[in-house]
Formats: C-alpha cells, sequence, structure tokens
C-alpha cells in the first residue's frame, strides 16, 4: 500500500494524517505501528484518520503509536483542524468535529489564511472515578497511591480519556522512562491511564510533564493539560484560566464554573510524502 499522508504537530505532539473522507484503510492499527516508529517509519504519537461524520463536520479516528486506540486527543484534533482548512476541506472558521469522546467545537484562528492556533471546546470534565475509570467510587482528588516505590497523592480526570494528576514532585527532576509505565499499567487504572507530573509556578502557571497510555513521554498533551488545570482548581492550586507549560510549547486552558474546559493552543503542519506499507505487514505475516 502506498500511503499519502501529512504530518503535524500541536506543541511537539506529532501525528500522521490521511484523508479518508473518500477511502478508508486497511487495518489502522498496525498503520499506526509501522508509521509511528521513529526510526523505521515516518516517527509520530499516532496516527490520526481524517473521515466522514453524519454528525459533523469530520470525524477523527486516532490510534496511538502502539496500535491501540485513542478516544480523544487535544493536539490532535487542533492539527485535523488545521488539515482540513488549509486543503480546503472545509471554508468554515467554526467546525464541529466528531470523536470517539463525543462532538466537539472547533474555532479556527488563521494568520495570512492559513490556520495557527485553534480554540476547542473540549467538554465537561468527568470526576467521578468508575466513569473515568478508576478503581473507586465518586471524585478521586488528592488520593493516596502506592506507586514506584512511594506514595502518590493524585487527582483524576476523564477529559474523554483518563487522567492522573500529581503535584508531588518537580517534572524536571522525574526518571519519567522509569516511573510512567508503573502508572500507565498500574491496577488502580482498569484502561490504563495517561500521568501528568505538574510543577505549580504560580497561580496561573503550570509547568507539566505527560507520561501517555500507548505512546510513553510526548511533548505535550492537549487534554492532559485540561486535565491539569482542573485538578490544580480542584486542589487550590490554580485559578480557572491558566497557561500550562508542556516541553513542546504552551496551551491556554479555561475551566469554567459550569464543568467544561476550553483548550487554545497553536498547530504546525511539518511535511506531506508517501511511505510504502508492505501488503504482508497488514495482514500480520510480518
Amino acid at each position: 500500500m502506498n500511503l499519502a499522508f501529512t504530518k503535524l504537530h500541536g506543541c511537539g505532539n506529532d501525528y500522521i494524517f490521511v484523508d479518508c473522507t473518500g477511502q478508508g484503510i486497511a487495518n489502522a492499527p498496525e498503520v499506526a505501528r509501522i508509521v509511528s516508529d521513529r526510526r523505521t517509519g515516518v516517527g509520530s504519537d499516532g496516527l490520526i484518520l481524517v473521515c466522514p461524520s453524519s454528525v459533523a463536520d469530520f470525524r477523527m479516528e486516532m490510534y496511538n503509536a502502539d496500535g491501540s486506540r485513542g478516544m480523544m486527543c487535544g493536539n490532535g484534533i487542533r492539527s485535523l483542524a488545521k488539515y482540513v482548512a488549509d486543503r480546503g476541506l472545509t471554508r468554515k472558521d467554526i467546525i464541529d468535529v466528531e470523536t470517539d469522546a463525543g462532538v466537539k467545537t472547533l474555532t479556527l484562528l488563521r494568520r495570512a489564511g492559513l490556520v495557527e492556533n485553534v480554540t476547542v471546546e473540549m467538554g465537561e470534565a468527568v470526576l467521578d472515578g468508575r466513569s473515568i475509570p478508576v478503581d473507586a467510587d465518586g471524585k478521586v482528588i488528592d488520593h493516596e497511591l502506592s506507586v514506584a516505590g512511594r506514595t502518590w497523592r493524585v487527582t483524576c480526570v476523564s477529559m474523554g480519556n483518563p487522567h492522573c494528576v500529581t503535584f508531588d514532585a518537580d517534572p524536571a527532576s522525574l526518571d519519567l522512562e522509569r516511573i510512567g509505565p508503573d502508572f500507565e499499567h498500574h491496577a488502580f487504572f482498569p484502561a490504563r491511564v495517561n500521568t501528568e507530573f505538574v510543577r505549580v509556578d504560580s497561580p496561573t502557571d503550570l509547568t507539566m510533564r505527560v507520561w501517555e497510555r500507548g505512546s510513553g513521554e510526548t511533548m505535550a498533551c492537549g487534554t492532559g493539560a485540561c486535565a491539569v488545570v482542573v485538578a490544580a482548581v480542584l486542589t487550590g492550586r490554580s485559578q480557572r484560566r491558566a497557561t500550562v507549560h508542556l516541553r513542546g510549547g504552551d496551551l491556554k486552558i479555561e475551566y469554567r464554573d459550569n464543568g467544561t474546559v476550553v483548550m487554545t493552543g497553536p498547530t504546525v503542519e511539518v511535511f506531506s510524502a508517501t511511505i510504502d506499507i508492505p501488503d504482508a505487514r497488514l495482514d500480520g505475516r510480518a
């Protein structure tokens, strides 16, 4: 299969985009694993298919680097907006995108005719433990959890995917390659989890690193930045509007009084090309 693709990123969280508005692709999980490999493939945090939708302008189908399906991706959905607008697939300034976590509304902010920033209505933060899901009832706020040989206080939030936020260590000094997998696969998280390690710089500035389920450490995580501000507000560490500083850039997050979250951040196109994927790989024979 000769696959045409475009690579885009939001704050360094990079994805391979494929236009599936006319025709889908075979074995998307395996394609995600192939193209995401940073030595033998293109190199990315995952694969995003741009698909038609019966309930929105487009549908986002997202796969992590390990081929697992992702319900929602904040940086990915901003890049999807740039992808469809810059290619003339839409002329709208406000579009709706169907995701596995529901329909999201995006406002496109252009410079010289090209999309540069996108504001996303991320929906309501889910705080009920079983709905996130975690192995606890009710809200999970500053909950003590034993991971990697120590006790952490964690606050758990779903932004369409599960997040575990902790303020217990300076993210700059963490051995995330060692600690991240222990959080991701902890029995407390039945669907695995994304984990954010956060330093509070001020009530309006938060610095984080993230370990994403299925991808490892990434340069940024949009839903994670949203979860961080929600957790910081719930624990009295932050105002409702804050800038989250990630390794790949900054995101503006607002946690509204009604429980919904809004994210604004940049999106950048890197390049377009094609990659040849042997049919044997798609059939699982190699």
